[in-house]
């Protein structure tokens, strides 16, 4: 049996602490860094059990705030697992962990959905590695932190199946203090492939479409940025932006050398069907997205992202091969988009549609 501590950073959360302290229950002790909140939210914490200490961070910085939420962690703690109040772990999990940990376990991995879908289906989901073991870890980078090992030996990273975390944020928090975090970063560290990657998505986010680029592509010329998934997403977000440039020939080599560098990955795939399709290429739109329609697993890495795992490569391929004249290939394709969407009233027209026309070929 492990002691297991829950630990968090806070600020003005007060509407998400009993979902939060519910799902933590599992623990053995729940600990939070409050960072300034001005609403109920350290009352509500410690009226439901929590451990809260209060700190302001100046100047802020993400990995400051966390290193300080480690010293609240007990000695006697064996497994600390870092969360945000707006996520929650679904029950069993700490049985799941327990079971996967052994006694030189130093990080676990677990299943983490990022974001759901309108109608409750998961979009982004991804497998980090936030739990750890107490008092050989700290936090580094101003913004999306990492953990950096800081004990003896080499560590020992375990994947805890059946341990599921699920993100419901608060979509009205603005994300407005990532730039110049992100720009402090890459400023601390020209190096880092990691950080040069996010601050480069971060300029496509808000539409700093060149800024995006020169980023990006900086990102890919570091001796660092080895990784072909994080470089295919680079890629694919160069394309991105040379769309919204207008410049869709520019898009389609960068999304050529996306696939190129990682052609296990659904996404450079489904994102070239979409150029294609705009420019009513269908034999282009039924091959590319027949490629990713053909990878049937998901990668367990942050970089998957949603809408590739869902009903769009196969309602691509159906219209593709509608206009290629392939009808029962057609309607095959979009009731398999359809098994993903069943209320998806066009899907649902486009299949009639598909199954007459076969109906009266046949007759």
């Amino acid at each position: 049996m492990y002691q297991v501590c829950v630990y968090a950073i806070c600020k003005n959360e007060a509407k998400f602490v009993e979902r939060f302290m519910d799902s933590a229950a599992e623990a053995d002790t729940v600990c939070v860094l409050d960072t300034g909140s001005d609403d109920d939210t350290v009352e509500r914490l410690r009226a439901r059990g929590a451990v809260v200490e209060q700190k302001k961070i100046v100047p802020w910085r993400f990995d400051a705030a966390r290193n300080e939420s480690l010293a609240l962690i007990p000695a006697a703690a064996d497994i600390c697992c870092c969360v945000d109040l707006d996520e929650q772990f679904r029950p069993g999990w700490r049985n799941a962990l327990e079971r996967a940990w052994k006694s030189d376990t130093t990080r676990a991995r677990y299943r983490y959905t990022w974001s759901f879908l309108p109608d409750g289906r998961e979009g982004h989901v991804f497998w980090p590695d936030k739990i750890h073991k107490n008092g050989v870890y700290r936090w580094t980078r101003p913004v999306h932190e990492v953990l950096e090992y800081t004990g003896g030996g080499t560590e020992r990273i375990v994947t805890a199946r059946g341990v599921q975390l699920d993100h419901h944020p608060d979509e009205t928090k603005s994300r407005g203090q990532y730039l110049p975090l992100l720009e402090l970063a890459v400023a601390e560290d020209p190096s880092d492939d990691r950080s040069s990657h996010y601050l480069g998505r971060e300029y496509m986010y808000r539409g700093e479409w060149e800024k995006a680029i020169r980023e990006l592509k900086r990102h890919l010329s570091l001796p660092r940025a080895t990784w072909a998934d994080e470089r295919a997403a680079s890629m694919r977000f160069i394309a991105r932006c040379y769309r919204r440039l207008g410049r869709d020939d520019a898009a389609a080599a960068w999304y050529h050398r996306a696939i190129g560098e990682a052609p296990h990955l659904r996404e450079p795939y489904v994102d070239y069907a979409a150029l294609l399709y705009d420019h009513q290429n269908w034999p282009g739109v039924v091959y590319f997205a027949g490629c990713a329609a053909a990878i049937a697993e998901r990668p367990a890495t942050y970089i998957t992202e949603g809408y590739a795992w869902g009903s769009l490569p196969w309602d691509y391929l159906s219209i593709g091969w509608w206009h290629l004249g392939q009808y029962r290939k057609a309607a095959d394709a979009c009731g398999r988009a359809l098994s993903f969407e069943p209320e998806n009233e066009r899907l649902r027209e486009n299949l009639a549609l598909f199954g007459e026309k076969i109906k009266s070929l046949a007759g």
